[in-house]
């Protein structure tokens, strides 16, 4: 029997689904037309360490989460799985399956995105000859033509998080792939390929443009798979699934999963999701998510920047003929680093912190390193607290974390500020970390402006429900989303960005002593 209420069955279809596949929870929101919050589900993402600095995820364990927690929503909202009129799903980027074409069996479980096997590979790249002969070569091409589509290839470096070379490690040690690759039965998944083809029973083999752009191996300029990298890496260019619309009919999940068929109405990457959630649909609008990780990503409309250092170019959604890009910057051990401290008994409950931390002028003179999380510049890099004394209490511990956040989206806007030559307007803040007064004060106040924080700030699964929203016509146009937005606080600058001047030095002297720890 179909899960839900089986006497509501004849009901038109009146609610979406956003799904969340994220890197410590999966979740499942059932929306109404007013984007309201009819019925929720959260089951916890367990994640495998085989091997130290491996992380991997079980691909049985997560779809049954994935099927657990879309059954349960619904049933909590009383609902039929009749009246779900799509299914939109947003998930972790960069997180990676390859099985056999014909059998659906995987070669491995799903390479995290956090996984650090490619260190070593990584490193000897970075230091390669080769790879100083490529950033000549698109140096010249890009002085010659002034085409930004050089620019990227011209300081490319590879980092941990990226795809490219955890992929080359599976075919240079897992033989079953390499064995398939080279007959044609390898198929290469990021997370949403791999739940399309689940749920359409292998009828369905597909991504979008935002998830395939986020892998780094796939050309934001040209829109393709990147045979130059591919070649360079020996990865056969036979493994990778068609590249579709990010708001598009992908099919229905087969029936027999859910009693009915359900349209999969969107597949879209879990920041990229975010940034629509929070309806940045203009040039210069800017989304702050700070979950696990942190993120700025800003609007870069119908043009792709390049840049060198902490920014890279992304596809934040493609929709008919609209494709919007995305300039992006990155930080961890945001909520990573909150968890470690409660889990080590530093405070009871989040929602105590910042009030831990305004209960002290300052952090006295202590400061946290992050390194809780891989870091794709310095894998190597450890967390520590600099700066403690005899007097050094809990309050402190707390605060010196939460100034760290603060401290490094200033650092981050400024690179953006600098970079990114479009007027930067709105900017929205969402995530788990975005309800911690503290934070939120500190950074409007280091960059000296306006940060809205909506009343929902699950905006990755809001965002895969207004994609599938708009492609199923349960919700007619992005005007119509705009008027859906709830501000639930504005945190507006009170203090001046000189007074954190000291606190922010002596962190800034800490973090240069902390790297290849």
């Amino acid at each position: 029997m179909p899960c839900g209420q089986p006497d509501s069955g004849a009901a038109p279809p009146r609610y979406v689904l956003g799904v969340d596949v994220g890197s410590t929870v999966v979740k499942c929101h059932v929306y109404d037309r007013a984007a309201a919050v009819r019925g929720s589900s959260y089951r916890k993402v367990e994640s495998l360490c085989p091997r130290p600095g491996w992380v991997e995820l079980d691909p049985e364990v997560l779809w049954s989460q994935f099927i657990g927690v879309i059954k349960e929503a619904v049933q909590a909202a009383g609902l039929h799985m009749r009246q779900i009129a799509g299914l939109g799903i947003s998930t972790q980027r960069g997180t990676f399956i390859t099985w056999h074409k014909r059998t659906g069996k995987p070669f491995h479980n799903f390479i995290s995105w956090q996984d650090l096997r490619s260190a070593e590979l990584v490193n000897s790249w970075n230091k390669s000859l080769l790879l100083k002969v490529i950033h000549v070569i698109f140096t010249v091409l890009h002085f010659l033509t002034g085409n930004d589509r050089y620019l990227a290839p011209s300081f490319l470096t590879f980092s941990t998080h990226q795809t490219s070379l955890k992929l080359s490690w599976v075919f240079k040690n897992i033989h079953e792939a390499e064995e398939a690759a080279k007959k044609n039965n390898c198929c290469f998944g990021t997370v949403d390929t791999w739940l399309l083809h689940r749920l359409t029973k292998g009828s369905v083999y597909a991504t979008d443009y935002s998830n395939a752009s986020s892998t780094g191996i796939f050309e934001p300029f040209t829109k393709c798979w990147n045979p130059t990298l591919c070649n360079l890496l020996s990865i056969p260019m036979s493994i990778y699934p068609p590249v579709r619309d990010t708001s598009f009919n992908f099919g229905s999940t087969d029936s027999e999963i859910f009693g009915v068929p359900v349209p999969i109405m969107a597949v879209v990457a879990d920041q990229q999701s975010a940034m629509f959630g929070e309806c940045c649909f203009h040039p210069g609008d800017v989304k702050l998510t700070m979950g696990t990780g942190g993120f700025w990503n800003v609007n870069t409309g119908e043009h792709l920047f390049a840049s060198r250092g902490s920014l890279y170019p992304l596809i934040g959604w493609k929709i008919g003929e609209e494709v919007v890009y995305l300039t992006e910057g990155s930080i961890s051990d945001v909520g990573t680093a909150i968890k470690w401290a409660l889990e080590i008994e530093l405070f009871t409950n989040v929602d105590e912190t910042a009030e831990m931390a305004q209960s002290t002028a300052d952090s006295q003179g202590v400061c946290f390193i992050p390194g809780l999380q891989a870091s794709g510049d310095d894998p190597y890099l450890c967390a520590s607290f600099m700066g403690l004394k005899p007097s050094t209490n809990r309050n402190h511990l707390v605060r010196a974390i939460l100034e760290s956040v603060a401290f490094r989206n200033k650092l981050l806007y400024d690179i953006i500020v600098k970079k990114v030559h479009i007027p930067l307007r709105t900017i929205r803040a969402d995530g788990g970390v975005s309800n911690n007064s503290f934070v939120m004060q500190m950074t409007s106040d280091l960059i000296n402006k306006k940060i809205e924080k909506p009343a929902n700030v699950e905006m990755s699964s809001l965002g895969a429900a207004f994609l599938a929203g708009l492609a199923s016509g349960f919700w007619t146009d992005k005007k119509q989303l705009k008027k859906l937005r709830r501000i639930e606080a504005v945190f507006e600058p009170q203090k001046d960005s000189e007074e954190y001047r000291p606190a922010m030095d002596a962190w800034l002297q800490a973090m240069k002593h902390s790297p290849h720890w």
